[in-house]
């Protein structure tokens, strides 16, 4: 049986920089946190509890969606090639459509190193023969793709609508940073197969996002403590709490932390002062309409793109050509 590799080029920054980044989001105007941030070993847990959640339609419909159009998605990925999965998480939608996409190889990125270890761990144990590659990597600013990714047509695999938490003119420089990843030194054309939220009514957003159980709740406050290991600051999570809206001039689900008192936040060198009610902005989630991204798509220098939804149109599965 084969092993696991791994890469690791996260954080691409140094931790001073990386610092200083979180620092300017704090002690902007709207406080604000990059979403990269959830996603410690706890956050990553967490964030597959949710999709587990009734009220968290997006995984499960994506899912219903491979499985309906299974035969004409894998058909439309075409010769197999190498399957690159950004933000791979516990690894298990990959899983899934390597059962019937024959990959040369499967490349996993995602920021939560220590999570994914484990995830590709099990994936290796499911595919014993396939060469598997780790990544630890925070690619929200650009995608980077080592030597060691095998020659070979390319797919780029971004489910989960994870694409969202882009504003749309940050969506289009990472569509078109993905795009040149896929083609990077490779003969045949890449492919992108994407999952994206479709718009719907706002009370089936906003459950999506503050469920009865708190679990996304959780999931929100859980960056606080993170942040305190990263930056050194001295959140207190009781003192916060979670809110979802959507925004609708926007087109967005937005996530917050809300401050429960008035409150100072420090850390080595510096603070903020919070009124009670100000918030921290940590997740914007963008929703499209099928045209809307598809000519986002285009504009990224995709072409030949086909799509699949539900029945309800409240998700779609995109399979673009580079």
């Amino acid at each position: 049986m084969n092993s696991p590799d791994f890469f690791n080029s996260s954080p691409l920054a140094p931790a001073a920089d990386e610092q200083g980044s979180i620092i300017a989001g704090l002690l902007a105007d709207q406080a604000q946190i990059s979403p990269a941030y959830f996603y410690d070993a706890l956050g990553s847990a967490l964030f597959a509890a949710i999709c587990e959640l009734d009220e968290y339609y997006p995984t499960r419909t994506e899912s219903a969606i491979m499985v309906q159009h299974r035969e004409a998605i894998v058909q439309s990925l075409g010769k197999p090639g190498v399957l690159i999965d950004l933000g791979a998480g516990n690894c298990r939608k990959a899983a899934q459509l390597l059962a019937h996409y024959q990959a040369i190889q499967y490349v996993a990125v995602d920021v939560s190193v220590d999570f994914l270890k484990q995830a590709l761990a099990d994936v290796q144990l499911r595919y014993p023969a396939l060469q598997i590659l780790g990544i630890g990597q925070n690619f929200t600013e650009g995608l980077t793709l080592p030597a060691q990714v095998a020659a070979g047509p390319r797919v780029m695999f971004y489910p989960g609508s994870s694409l969202g938490n882009f504003t749309p003119d940050q969506a289009l420089g990472f569509l078109r940073s993905v795009r040149e990843q896929s083609t990077a030194g490779v003969d045949a054309g890449g492919r992108l197969l994407i999952g994206i939220d479709l718009v719907k009514p706002r009370t089936i957003l906003e459950l999506a996002y503050d469920d009865p159980l708190g679990v996304t709740a959780a999931f929100n406050l859980n960056m606080l403590k993170h942040l305190n290991q990263v930056l050194g600051s001295d959140f207190d999570i009781a003192q916060w709490s979670h809110r979802a809206l959507f925004n609708e001039a926007q087109s967005r689900i937005e996530m917050h932390l809300v401050a429960k008192r008035p409150l100072r936040v420090s850390w080595p060198g510096g603070s903020r002062d919070f009124a009670f009610g100000e918030t921290i902005h940590t997740e914007s989630s963008y929703k499209y309409s099928i045209a809307a991204f598809e000519r986002l798509l285009a504009q990224a220098g995709y072409h030949s793109i086909r799509h699949w939804t539900d029945e309800k149109a409240w998700f779609g599965v995109f399979v673009a050509q580079a």
